[in-house]
């Protein structure tokens, strides 16, 4: 390390470097220089090379040794400071130009209305950083910033985990917006049920579970899909209130239910973290066990696959004699192979969301 920095046609010395000047002046050795100091000679050697900073005792005792004030000795150490700052803000600016690079300003701008900042790079990020409530974009970086990723955190790309990282953010920052009460598990255990019989209310069931859940201490919120971050879903304890924020991303009925309530299941069995595509391992096979009993029971669902009949009538009849949205039964019946995912005629049952948040 140098006691010297140049950099931006700016100049700034390390104290360390008038001590050395100090020292050659005197004639003295450094060991016997650093005795006069009252610091140990490998102290002396770390502060003249630029290894550590000037200490308020320090700059106390060369300014008795030389006759100068402290102020001088620190106003040193300050400008120099202030010149590596300006470096490294620089070089951490790159790194978090690099990280938008793998959300994307566009998502932002479009889904939250940050301004349109084409080509001007260091103002995206500077947007970015302050509708995030960072103070960087490179603490997206760390696997578990926001929430812990589960079992298939060894298969994320560093896209993955910024991207992941940023749709929990922005969750948490939506529901430290909101008002609920503390989070009672009974109440929500009556919503799950409650969240049952809105399976067919396609055009209304947003605002319905938004409202009950919160009255049970859980946000509840849907966002827009933030390309590359593989998620499909979130939950998070934030003090004594939970977030369950669910991806859009293949918003077909299906889809929706299945993964709204194999996050219910986690909050059920308190498990909080975020679900990433393609896991594995006990905890996602409760929350997937949670979620196939919930919206097919069991039972029913074994007497009608024993009939074999899997048409379109069969479908919606099997679907309003358990009250659930016929999409939802002919996604479990593709999932368990009964029926191809193909089938253009029986496709039409599956419902495309799009919900509108706010």
């Amino acid at each position: 390390m140098s006691n010297y920095l140049v950099y931006n046609d700016k100049v700034a010395f390390h104290p360390g470097y008038y001590v050395q000047e100090l020292v050659e002046e005197s004639g003295l050795t450094q060991e016997d220089f650093a005795k006069r100091l009252g610091t140990t000679p490998k102290n002396l050697s770390r502060l003249i090379n630029g290894q550590q900073r000037l200490s308020p005792e320090m700059a106390f005792r060369l300014a008795r040794l030389v006759g100068t004030g402290t102020e001088y000795w620190l106003n040193l150490q300050s400008r120099y400071d202030e010149l590596v700052m300006e470096f490294q803000a620089d070089e951490e600016l790159q790194e978090e130009k690099r990280i938008l690079d793998y959300i994307g300003y566009g998502y932002l701008r479009d889904n939250f209305n940050l301004p349109d900042l084409s080509h001007k790079k260091a103002m995206q990020v500077e947007e970015a950083r302050k509708f995030l409530k960072v103070s960087s974009l490179t603490v997206f970086e760390n696997k578990d910033m926001a929430v812990s990723f589960r079992s298939a955190s060894s298969k994320m790309t560093a896209k993955n985990i910024v991207n992941a990282n940023v749709m929990v953010q922005i969750a948490v920052n939506k529901a430290l917006s909101i008002d609920s009460p503390t989070f009672d598990m009974g109440k929500f255990q009556s919503c799950a049920e409650y969240a049952l019989t809105l399976t067919s209310r396609h055009e209304d069931f947003y605002p319905l579970l938004r409202d009950a859940f919160r009255d049970a201490g859980v946000v509840f919120e849907v966002l827009p899909n933030l390309p590359g971050s593989k998620t499909n879903g979130a939950t998070k304890k934030i003090g004594d209130r939970i977030l369950l924020m669910v991806n859009d991303r293949r918003m077909y009925s299906d889809v929706f239910w299945f993964t709204l309530f194999h996050e219910i299941g986690h909050i059920m069995n308190k498990d909080y973290g975020i679900s990433f595509e393609g896991e594995q391992g006990q905890k996602e096979e409760l929350a997937d066990r949670y979620a196939q009993d919930m919206l097919i029971p069991s039972i029913p669902y074994s007497v009608f696959i024993h009939k074999g009949l899997f048409g379109d009538d069969e479908i919606v009849g099997f679907a309003s004699s358990i009250k659930r949205d016929p999409g939802i039964v002919l996604g479990r019946l593709q999932h368990d192979k009964l029926v191809d995912y193909d089938d253009v005629a029986l496709n039409k049952l599956r419902k495309k969301y799009r919900i509108v948040t706010g």
